[in-house]
């Protein structure tokens, strides 16, 4: 039997997810609930679960000070969160799966089944370092994403990225230290993840980091620079937004 405790403090929350899990999932047993940091802790150290379903805000803390008393490196973890788009987009930074409040039946189920087929790799202690760098107040500006390729999980700051390229399924990094990572997603996926963060998707297959533009060459039909001396062509689409963007600076 696959081991569950439920974190929630809503307790309709709380009630919706053990009753879909129960129907849904036959190998699970739900060990424990609770609805706040000190109860979470006492009942994780007893029952020695397989997955923790942690609400991200409760009300004496957050998850994350349930996961820096525990050896959490043994636990494979899910994430509820109400739409809140920091906690989001800092969940989908660090490669974690989440729940989002009010539930959606269908794809809360749809999430623990990805879970549960997952294994915890050497290097899923990784993935907690950089949702710890992520949701910390201290440096709100720098950003941690999880690269996962074909036999490791890279923890790469979002500012070292200087570009990325697409080959179909596949994108690579290119960062700014040389090191390319190729990753099996496509660049779509990471359009929607960066697009805040100073990154412009300025042609189908190139994704390119404003703050390494180094000129734009007008000739053959126009094409940026970047830093590394790679040529980036401008899809005709794009040409106006980067201008504006290059006149605004």
């Amino acid at each position: 039997m696959i081991k569950v405790i439920i974190v929630e403090d809503e307790l309709n929350s709380r009630e919706m997810v053990k009753n879909l899990l129960i129907s849904h999932f036959n190998k699970i047993k739900i060990v424990a609930e609770a609805g706040n940091v000190k109860n979470s802790i006492e009942e994780i150290q007893k029952h020695q679960p397989d997955l923790l379903l942690l609400d991200i805000d409760l009300p004496d803390g957050t998850s994350f000070d349930i996961l820096k008393q525990i050896d959490y490196k043994k636990y494979k973890v899910v994430f509820i969160t109400a739409h809140q788009e920091y906690a989001i987009q800092a969940i989908k930074f660090s490669a974690f799966d989440y729940i989002l409040k009010p539930f959606q039946p269908a794809e809360l189920i749809k999430t623990i089944e990805k879970v549960l087929e997952e294994k915890i790799s050497e290097d899923y202690e990784l993935k907690f370092q950089a949702i710890f760098s992520n949701f910390s107040g201290s440096l709100p500006g720098l950003k941690k994403i999880v690269l996962k390729t074909s036999d490791k999980i890279h923890i790469v700051d979002v500012k070292e990225i200087l570009r990325c390229e697409s080959d179909n399924t596949y994108t690579t990094f290119h960062l700014n230290t040389g090191k390319k990572i190729i990753v099996s997603k496509s660049i779509k996926k990471f359009e929607e993840l960066l697009s805040g963060h100073s990154f412009m998707r300025v042609h189908q297959s190139h994704l390119i980091n404003l703050n390494y533009i180094a000129y734009f060459d007008k000739q053959e039909g126009g094409a940026v620079v970047m830093t590394d001396k790679s040529h980036i062509p401008i899809s005709n689409q794009k040409k106006s937004i980067l201008f504006d963007y290059l006149d605004s600076l």
